[in-house]
């Protein structure tokens, strides 16, 4: 949902560039997240990093480990601990294909974006991954390399 310009409320808080670079994505699911007003009002002003965070779900909920967001000056007494565990929002039939994917057959779930939706709720996708080798990724830059050079031979010819 690529709708950044034409809508005011749509705004990436904080995004993980290396996911792709790292991981094999096979499919992703927008969750929402229990936040507090301080975190929100945080991750409005941008103040936030998932890039060394991940997704578990354990006890029958999904949760978001070791996100960064950034404390709100303003909130002196209400503030909010930077790397707490916030609990993601879905679906019991999604949460239990999340389950299977990561207890069965070994995938792994990876934030990719915190942005606020059209509506301005705040979510947060996550990509159901497995693991790149060192092999992987070296031929997922062949590939991005071949292409951005394909680009310029169409460009000049």
């Amino acid at each position: 949902m690529a709708q950044g310009k034409s809508d005011p409320n749509y705004k990436i808080a904080a995004e993980n560039k290396r996911a792709r670079y790292d991981y094999a994505i096979d499919d992703d699911i927008e969750c929402g997240i229990i936040l507090e007003g301080s975190e929100v009002k945080s991750l409005r002003l941008g103040g936030a990093n998932i890039a060394e965070s991940y997704a578990a779900v354990e006890d029958g909920e999904l949760w978001l480990v070791n996100a960064y967001i950034a404390p709100y000056k303003q909130a002196k007494t209400f503030g909010h601990e930077e790397r707490r565990r916030r609990k993601l929002l879905v679906s019991r039939k999604e949460l239990s294909n999340l389950w299977n994917q990561t207890q069965r057959k070994g995938m792994t779930l990876v934030p990719l974006v915190l942005y606020f939706n059209h509506k301005g709720m705040a979510k947060i996708k996550i990509g159901i991954a497995k693991g790149k080798k060192l092999h992987d990724k070296r031929d997922s830059s062949a590939k991005r390399d071949w292409g951005r050079q394909k680009q310029r031979l169409l460009k000049q010819g």
